[in-house]
């Protein structure tokens, strides 16, 4: 690729400061940082003006300046291009301390003396000093050396001389600490290395609990420190910023404050659970309290049943709210912000319809110049209902991220509001309401999904031209999932359509409909925190999700055995006068987690499947020339007899019993489950709702996702028999049916007859739709 002649020039200044030609165009590819290095290569030569007299250590800490800064300071980069050039500031610890103090006191004028102090300058620390201090930890930890040699964790030591010698050469010290193990141990010996042994305790249980998405993620959530907003990248600071955030900080000790912020216009699903886990869970790891806000901004689609469903799935996942909170409990304060935007000339009233707003490239609007004091008699009448709605706005004086020219803060909707009645015609939009909200509530962390990145300056400049507290935005990837739709505008078409039945049916993604399928909250959770907190969107395949779920209820769901085709089976040598009843453990090898008893008489019903009567080579159950095992009772079946229909069907089968400790008695190759004085049950069998995995991709399915529905995502069976270990089962009650899959209780149960929702089976299984 032509390189453009002035990159051909930078490509030159970059390697005058030890930049190989490799590296040199790899920064070129960056141009943030091309501009920040070529700016700092520059004001070097204005005090290193002559040929080599940038050194190599004096170009590698000059580019360490230019990657490892942030934009809060590049204003004073000035005092650390000079503390270089005068080799001040020698090594990379020392530049990153004057960095990281600079981030704290960004502002003008800098107390020189404070920063000295704080990266080490002037602090000369000698090689005697260093190998009196290696020789003083060895010494400390020399019993463990002598025994463990080279399997200790040199790293340890590393970090203790560089700890009380903090402003040290690393390269000095560890050749020092090399130098010095090498006379106490000898040198290594490589062929006796152990091999690390893999840890076979599952990360998932701990002490037979299933760990919350805080334990799983843990240190992973690497965020700035509550206070210290002004450390993260792309931070934007006024001269009152600092005054700001201290009183930010006395209001709130310190402590993490985060939000999950709902509209309550829909039901959550999937995707909202990683923004749940994500906003609680690093809450709770920091100690810290997490507000459940609505926004509430969107009159006309909110209704009471969203407000009260969302809180019911928060807390389903575990998750205790600090405070429920709406951002129309803010409206007064929104609006008066709102007129002092006015006065600022930082926002006024257009008149430009709804589709001259639309896209990106939009013109200016003729009434971005009005006069304050019209603009604020115009909001004003907007408030009290004197225009119509779309024809007045109030748009904000600033340029997003994406290009998008003035946002839009208020609108006209003449709507009954869930919360405030009719007191309002005009409503704040996300874009206004959200950063203002957020400080409000002192928030120190707001996350939110990647698409709003593009509003990240708007969200500072909103909150910077109304001089309160800015928190910080951070961004992470969406998730999405293959094999289904999650809009709001989809699923009610299919429910219009009566391809499924409801907001929960069992098919969908939403949570309620996961929580209805009977996927446990702790296997939702674990998902979140297995599939991290990426920045980048995410869309996988639903066996991820499954594969948690089993994971959970393996370790939790009593066993029980059900048949959902039964085939009556009699015993003609029942071994006992009476129907006998067996204990079984709810988990097996579990005593702990309790059993249930089941009934066994000469009558039993097995799955028709487990009946062959021309059975492939490696069919091990039950033929006319094969014994099998029978679950729990100790005795191997013979066929004696097939009774038939009058289609040739067998609709019964004679056998006789031995045990399995009798002399000759007959092979068999596994053993089967079965049920005797059943409780007649009806079981639902779930599939993936579509047929392709992108059903909303016109490339995959050229119709629409409407006419991608999986025929087969719900086949139910009416006559299924379970054992008496379901009798006393509760709704959302979960259980394994041995040998077919992992079932939870319905809420179409009734007092005569139990219904079941299949939740995942036992194994992923290969020949479903892919």
């Amino acid at each position: 690729m032509a390189v453009s002649i002035d990159n051909e020039a930078r490509l030159v200044l970059f390697q005058s400061i030890g930049l190989n030609e490799q590296k040199a165009r790899e920064t070129l590819k960056n141009h943030d940082l091309t501009r920040v290095l070529e700016t700092t290569i520059n004001e070097t030569k204005k005090i290193l003006p002559n040929e080599n007299q940038i050194t190599k250590s004096i170009g590698n800490l000059l580019y360490a300046l230019s990657t490892k800064s942030k934009q809060q300071i590049y204003h004073l980069h000035s005092y650390l291009i000079k503390y270089i050039c005068e080799e001040k500031i020698k090594t990379e610890q020392q530049l990153i301390a004057a960095i990281d103090y600079l981030l704290t006191n960004p502002t003008e004028p800098v107390d020189q003396k404070a920063l000295e102090e704080s990266a080490g300058i002037g602090v000369i620390v000698t090689s005697e000093e260093i190998k009196h201090m290696v020789e003083e930890i060895i010494e400390q930890n020399k019993t463990k050396l002598l025994e463990q040699k080279y399997e200790f964790s040199i790293g340890t030591l590393l970090g203790e001389v560089r700890k009380r010698l903090k402003w040290a050469d690393g390269g000095t010290i560890k050749a020092e600490m090399d130098n010095q193990l090498l006379k106490l141990l000898g040198p290594k010996d490589h062929s006796t290395k152990k091999t690390t042994q893999k840890s076979n305790v599952s990360s998932t249980t701990e002490n037979g609990q299933v760990r919350s998405f805080a334990d799983l993620v843990g240190e992973a959530l690497n965020f700035h420190k509550p206070g210290e907003n002004y450390k993260t990248e792309g931070y934007q600071m006024t001269l009152n910023t600092m005054n700001l955030i201290r009183e930010h900080l006395k209001k709130t000790g310190g402590q993490v404050i985060t939000r999950f912020p709902p509209e309550p216009n829909g039901i959550l699903h999937i995707g909202h659970a990683k923004a749940i886990n994500f906003n609680f869970g690093y809450a709770k790891i920091n100690n810290g309290i997490c507000y459940l806000r609505y926004d509430d901004t969107n009159p006309e689609k909110e209704e009471e049943k969203f407000f009260t469903g969302i809180l019911d799935i928060v807390k389903w996942l575990g998750y205790e709210p600090y405070k429920v909170t709406h951002a129309s409990d803010h409206f007064d304060q929104l609006f008066e912000w709102g007129k002092e935007l006015i006065r600022r000339d930082l926002a006024y009233v257009c008149h430009q319809k709804c589709d001259e707003l639309k896209g990106h490239n939009i013109p200016e609007s003729p009434w971005r110049n009005r006069p304050i004091d019209e603009s604020l008699q115009l909001f004003e009448d907007m408030k009290h209902g004197k225009f119509s709605e779309g024809e007045a706005t109030l748009r904000m004086k600033c340029v997003m991220e994406d290009g998008k020219l003035d946002p839009v803060a208020y609108r006209i909707k003449f709507a009954h509001h869930a919360k405030t009645g009719d007191k309002w015609c005009i409503y704040p939009t996300y874009d206004y309401t959200h950063c203002l909200n957020d400080s409000i509530e002192n928030i120190t962390h707001s996350l939110c999904t990647k698409e709003f990145q593009a509003r990240r300056s708007s969200y500072y400049w909103l909150c910077n031209s109304l001089d309160v507290y800015c928190p910080v935005q951070w961004e992470y990837g969406r998730l999405n999932l293959q094999y289904t739709v999650v809009s709001k505008r989809k699923i009610v078409k299919l429910v219009e359509n009566n391809v499924v039945r409801d907001w929960d049916d069992p098919r969908l993604y939403t949570l309620t409909a996961l929580r209805r399928r009977g996927f446990p909250p702790e296997a939702i959770n674990l998902f979140c925190a297995r599939i991290g907190v990426t920045m980048s969107q995410t869309v996988l395949h639903p066996d991820m999700l499954d594969a948690c779920v089993r994971e959970v209820l393996n370790a939790t769901a009593p066993r029980v055995m059900v048949v959902l085709e039964p085939l009556k089976v009699t015993i003609t040598n029942f071994p006992y006068e009476h129907m006998i009843e067996l204990p079984v453990l709810n988990i097996p090898g579990e005593e702990s987690n309790g059993s249930h008893t089941i009934k066994f008489d000469s009558v039993v019903y097995i799955e028709k499947s487990d009946f062959n009567e021309n059975p492939p080579k490696d069919f091990k159950r039950l033929t006319p020339h094969q014994s099998c095992g029978l679950k729990y009772t100790s005795l191997v079946l013979t066929i004696q007899e097939i009774i038939r229909d009058s289609n040739n069907e067998p609709i019964e089968l004679k056998v006789t019993c031995q045990r399995v400790t009798d002399e000759g008695v007959a092979k068999y190759k596994s053993f089967i489950h079965w049920v005797s004085h059943p409780n007649k049950c009806e079981v639902r069998l779930y599939e993936r709702l579509f047929l392709h995995p992108n059903p909303e991709d016109k490339k995959e399915v050229p119709d629409g996702f409407l006419s991608d529905i999986n025929p087969n995502s719900l086949i139910i069976n009416s006559n299924a028999f379970a054992d008496d270990g379901i009798k006393n089962a509760k709704i959302l009650d979960k259980f394994q049916f041995e040998r077919i899959g992992y079932f939870s209780v319905d809420q179409d149960t009734t007092n005569e007859k139990h219904v079941f929702n299949r939740t995942v089976t036992l194994k992923e299984d290969k020949q479903r739709i892919s």
